[in-house]
């Protein structure tokens, strides 16, 4: 059993080391500083936190305003109000003017499936990734979270980072070659290939074991950033290799990794595609491991639609 680590708290972790490496920042939240864990950035540096109370389109106008004078600004809430709820302040005050507003989004995906279709975010990344200039990451543990964190500041404009909620499974070390808009092999395979992003990569990785166990190769590609990405490629050569791709992603198929995997394949060869998530419904209530067994994006979920494809029946 892998050791766990939370993605949300990685995210806080890293703003703190940022700030202690010299890093001009400013975090602000909206009644989410507990949350959110931004109290570790309060407690070693009291002045650059801000919390607007539960007012995230002023927390999103408040971090604008502070990148407007050179700082880096990190706005922090969950990721079904940080992306809807805040969507005009994203477009037109902060990708507008390219402002350096990074945008950590927590609870994202089955992570808040507990707290109902209110709190469970499975549009976001399609959202913000149709807002032009914006930056979209959804990082699969605790270490690369922290490195897209860190990897943020440096880039001139806004960053929208996918987080969950409680541990899930560490998948990598610092030897991790994380780049923004790179995604990562993280195994080879001539049957399937198998591209997630997020959290569900830690099911993806189990997919591919167990379909080693049955005779099939499935190569797995780690898609980090949904936008930009510099090097499709990759997607590109892996899925080439295979002639069968498969996205996995606790998304909306509709303008998700889903969405991103088929414009770069489109027109290029026979590759048969299939696009697991909710297909264009919303979820259920239910604890993160119920929501991945029912939408077929759990381990054994991937095992069976790979199966199914390769044998002929329906993809």
């Amino acid at each position: 059993m892998k050791r766990g680590a939370s993605t949300r708290l990685a995210a806080a972790e890293a703003i703190l080391e940022l700030a202690q490496s010299g890093v001009d920042l400013v975090a602000v939240s909206a009644d989410t500083s507990k949350s959110m864990f931004t109290t570790l950035l309060r407690d070693a540096f009291p002045e650059r936190c801000v919390d607007t109370g539960i007012a995230e389109q002023n927390m999103m106008m408040v971090a604008a305003g502070i990148a407007s004078t050179g700082k880096v600004a990190f706005a922090l809430s969950y990721s079904v109000f940080a992306s809807m709820r805040c969507c005009e302040q994203l477009r037109t005050f902060i990708a507008y003017p390219r402002l350096n507003v990074k945008v950590i989004a927590g609870i994202g995906g089955f992570s808040a499936g507990i707290e109902g279709v209110t709190h469970t975010a499975t549009e976001d990344l399609g959202i913000v990734r149709c807002i032009a200039g914006m930056v979209v990451m959804a990082p699969s543990d605790a270490v690369t979270t922290k490195m897209a964190v860190k990897a943020s500041v440096n880039h001139q404009g806004p960053v929208y980072i996918r987080v969950g909620r409680e541990a899930s499974p560490v998948l990598f070390d610092d030897s991790y070659p994380f780049e923004i808009g790179v995604p990562v092999v993280l195994r080879q395979g001539k049957d399937v290939t198998l591209l997630g992003t997020g959290l569900v990569v830690a099911e993806v990785l189990e997919a591919a074991e167990r379909l080693a166990s049955r005779g099939v190769q499935a190569g797995v590609v780690e898609v980090h950033t949904l936008k930009p990405l510099s090097r499709p490629s990759i997607i590109l050569e892996q899925a080439l290799a295979t002639g069968k791709v498969v996205t996995i992603e606790e998304h909306n198929v509709v303008g998700g990794l889903g969405t991103v995997v088929s414009e770069i394949l489109a027109g290029v060869g026979p590759i048969q595609i299939t696009k697991l998530g909710l297909q264009d419904t919303f979820a259920e209530s239910g604890t993160p491991e119920e929501l991945l067994r029912k939408y077929g994006v759990n381990a054994e979920g991937i095992v069976q639609r790979v199966m199914k494809s390769i044998t002929g029946g329906e993809a």
